[in-house]
């Protein structure tokens, strides 16, 4: 009864009973049997197949009887054969799987990585964009030029009406002086006799 509640309990580990297989590293498995695989499917296994059952067929049928291992019907042949095509479809279905979990696992990689271009890719058009969108905005070399050829041709214009309405100034005060002559350099005054009263009498 003890034992049997014993058993029952969650909280110690169970002790397994019964025979231990031995341990076999997967890998290293995994690798041999595809490296059988891959031997059988390939024309010198077909040609070195084809030359051990020739020599067979040959000894057991034209060696003496004393010596013939396997005489005709070929007993002892045909349970080899079936051993190595019951050990052969194993191994070629585990070096499949493994050839399956590697396709598997390089197209996550590949989809990974479209993922990551697609979204670098993304990043670059949207900067790109952000560029000509900002090279929009700055002035270029010809629209430079146009504009101070443009401030020039105004700044000649504006000095041109400037010269002009100075002409017409000096023009407005050469009117108003009587007699009209030419505007003096210095004030007139009494002493130098350029005054009008002290100017001599005409004939």
């Amino acid at each position: 009864m003890v034992d049997r509640r014993r058993a029952e309990r969650l909280d110690q580990p169970h002790v397994p009973r019964g025979l231990r297989l031995p341990r076999v590293d997967k890998e290293t498995f995994g690798r041999w049997a595809e490296g059988i695989a891959r031997s059988m499917g390939t024309a010198l296994f077909i040609v070195y197949m084809t030359l051990v059952l020739g020599a067979w067929f040959a000894w057991n049928t034209l060696a003496p009887g004393g010596v013939r291992f396997d005489p005709y019907t070929f007993t002892f042949l045909t349970l080899v054969l079936s051993i190595q095509a019951s050990y052969a479809a194993p191994l070629i279905l585990l070096a499949q799987n493994r050839q399956s979990d590697r396709d598997r696992v390089a197209l996550e990689e590949d989809r990974r990585r479209a993922t990551m271009q697609k979204a670098d890719t993304e990043y670059l058009a949207r900067e790109i964009a952000a560029l000509r969108i900002a090279m929009g905005e700055v002035a270029t070399r010809d629209f430079l030029r146009s504009e101070l050829a443009r401030l020039a041709e105004e700044l000649d214009e504006a000095a041109q009406r400037r010269q002009r309405r100075e002409r017409r100034q000096q023009g407005r005060e050469v009117a108003r002086r009587p007699g009209g002559g030419e505007p003096l350099d210095e004030p007139r005054d009494d002493l130098d006799g350029d005054h009008p009263r002290n100017r001599p009498a005409e004939g």
